[in-house]
């Protein structure tokens, strides 16, 4: 399971839409290193004034590693996440992830490309 769902946002959700501070809750409570992976990597990139900031180190275990996948691999977390740091997130291999500025329009299509996803393999991360 992706998230753990508290049962009054459960309810909110079969009564009609969930506001996104309720989901950017569960999903802060639920991801915890996925949430503080990609909030730190906001941090980072505001600090910094870069068009973005990325990891490159592993997941220090397979569960933080699901974590991360499930976040990024879920379109409305993505989006949700995207909304609440105003950024754009990107994402390579099973840990490296981005925060681009929304105005990073090159940078972001520059780390997307295949070229960018063949140049960032490692045989290491063959079974990531």
């Amino acid at each position: 399971m992706s998230l753990t769902v508290p049962k009054d946002l459960l309810d909110q959700a079969q009564a009609g839409d969930v506001d996104d501070a309720a989901f950017i809750a569960c999903v802060r409570d639920s991801l915890p290193y996925a949430w503080s992976l990609i909030s730190e990597l906001v941090k980072q990139r505001e600090h910094t004034g870069a068009e973005f900031a990325d990891n490159e180190v592993p997941p220090p275990s397979e569960q933080a590693r699901g974590e991360l996948l499930r976040c990024l691999a879920s379109d409305s977390m993505r989006g949700a996440l995207e909304r609440h740091f105003g950024v754009r997130l990107a994402f390579q291999n099973c840990h490296r992830v981005a925060v681009f500025d929304p105005a990073a329009t090159e940078a972001l299509a520059g780390f997307v490309t295949p070229r960018a996803q063949i140049l960032n393999q490692k045989p290491e991360l063959v079974d990531c």
